[in-house]
């Protein structure tokens, strides 16, 4: 992503979105209402075609990536009270204290305050804030079936354990975190291999850190399925991308098929004038007060998961080999929307095509965000394994941000990698990290298989001990 807004002019801004509108207005014959090409705006926002309100929602996108946010967070917060209040834990609670994100329940939770920090604060403070009737679960691949190019249930999740439904795993994860809990309150604590106590309850012996698993796992399972494999997808009937769009939705100002793409938008988790900030802008704060109002509207506002990864990736990567996910896929975005505006009804067959192709552009540039950011936590475990100055905690902490990443990629139902090359990553990076030397160079292979299949640059992949690359 290119410098910020006021540092550039308004026609470098929008130069790289008037020569993909030209390309779009191509193949779709020009058939925008105004007769000539497509104007691609650079800020996610349009008119309603029915009525003057903004045409975009995806509310209960933004509220699933706040829940997944505030389960994190309640992870610190029990380490938090262990640590400094002396808490014990009984068997449940932990698990209960989580599934309340899991299973969100308006009516009983919607009053309580979400785990979104910002500066300034956010303008949403509690859940019902944002929107309610909505959780994570009912979401998850197998759960919501219809369409789905897997039956996950049956199938399971490929690179953990005994390949048990997305659903399963979570719970089973739970169930985990709740004996570690128990344990870690009451003075029963995980040793590392070098003989000392492991200082974080929810990470374990092996060195699975079940915070970043379960969050990135999520991010996955929920959001890139839920994007790729429905509202994107375009293999179901009256839904995704074959949704109607010439009739608006009752009591809504849009259509079906403008609703699902910013469905598909919203679990990206780009704030709305995404492309207003440089990469190191996102990187370093997900929160930007575009209007100036002294707080944070979750909803437009906030880089949520994929999108701010896409940034950290291009800031990251070297100047010889520069990357830019996060613009390609924002672009993406805003083209295919704009595709949709402009057609005022349902898309020709050329329309239709060429939002495909934006859909491909914008999946691609997710997945290839999450590939990345696999490569990077493979640098940071290396480099982890050969620091003896590195806690063990640290080296959990990369590893499951690693396998947690590469776990999410099998939810693209257009997945870059083959189900072989798949299974072969996994492989390489096993369950756990390992301190065998011999694991290293496992480590070293899932790289190269990432960099082979995603077209990686070799100065973005790092050396034999992770150093120099992203």
């Amino acid at each position: 992503m290119a410098a910020p807004l006021k540092d550039r002019s308004l026609l470098a801004l929008v130069a790289p979105l008037l020569v993909s509108s030209l390309a779009v207005a191509t193949a779709c014959g020009d058939t925008d209402s105004g007769g000539g090409e497509l104007a691609v705006p650079t800020r996610y926002e349009f008119a309603s075609r029915f009525e003057g309100a903004d045409s975009v929602s995806y509310a209960g996108q933004t509220f699933r990536q706040v829940l997944i946010t505030s389960m994190k967070r309640e992870f610190s917060t029990i380490q938090e009270e262990i640590d400094n209040g002396g808490a014990v834990f009984s068997a449940g609670e932990v698990r209960a204290r989580l599934n309340l994100y899991y299973t969100f329940d308006s009516d009983s939770a919607g009053q309580l305050g979400h785990g979104v920090v910002t500066d300034p604060a956010p303008a949403q403070i509690t859940f019902d804030d944002i929107t309610t009737g909505k959780d994570l679960r009912g979401k998850i691949a197998g759960q919501d079936p219809t369409g789905q190019h897997v039956d996950w249930n049956a199938a399971g999740v490929v690179g953990w354990g005994d390949a048990v439904a997305p659903d399963a795993l979570v719970a089973q994860w739970m169930d985990e975190l709740d004996a570690l809990a128990v344990d870690f309150s009451t003075g029963i604590i995980p040793i590392d291999p070098d003989g000392a106590a492991i200082p974080m309850w929810y990470v374990d012996a092996d060195g699975r850190d079940y915070q970043q698993l379960m969050e990135k796992f999520l991010l996955g399972a929920v959001n890139f399925s839920q994007a790729a494999d429905d509202y994107l997808d375009d293999d179901i009937e009256g839904k995704g991308l074959q949704a109607d769009n010439s009739t608006v939705e009752e009591g809504a100002p849009y259509t079906a098929l403008e609703h699902a793409w910013d469905e598909g938008f919203g679990y990206w988790g780009g704030a709305r004038d995404y492309l207003a900030y440089a990469d190191a802008d996102i990187a370093d704060s997900a929160a930007h007060d575009h209007d100036s109002s002294g707080a944070i509207d979750l909803l437009s506002e906030y880089n949520f998961g994929a999108a701010r990864n896409a940034s950290k990736r291009d800031r990251g990567a070297a100047e010889s080999a520069p990357t830019d996910l996060s613009t390609d896929t924002m672009t993406a975005f805003l083209t295919g929307r704009t595709i949709i505006a402009a057609a005022d009804g349902d898309l020709s067959e050329a329309e239709q095509t060429a939002l495909r192709t934006q859909r491909d552009a914008a999946i691609e540039g997710w997945e290839k965000a999450l590939a990345a950011t696999a490569v990077h936590y493979i640098n940071d475990t290396l480099r982890d394994l050969n620091d003896d100055a590195v806690g063990f905690d640290t080296l959990a902490k990369h590893w499951s941000e690693l396998k947690g990443f590469a776990l999410a990629l099998q939810f693209n139902p257009r997945m870059t990698l083959t189900d072989a090359q798949f299974i072969a990553l996994h492989m390489w990076i096993g369950e756990a990290p390992d301190l065998d030397p011999a694991y290293q160079a496992n480590l070293r292979e899932a790289r190269s298989l990432l960099a082979s299949a995603y077209g990686f640059a070799a100065s973005n992949l790092g050396d034999e001990l992770g150093e120099g690359g992203w």
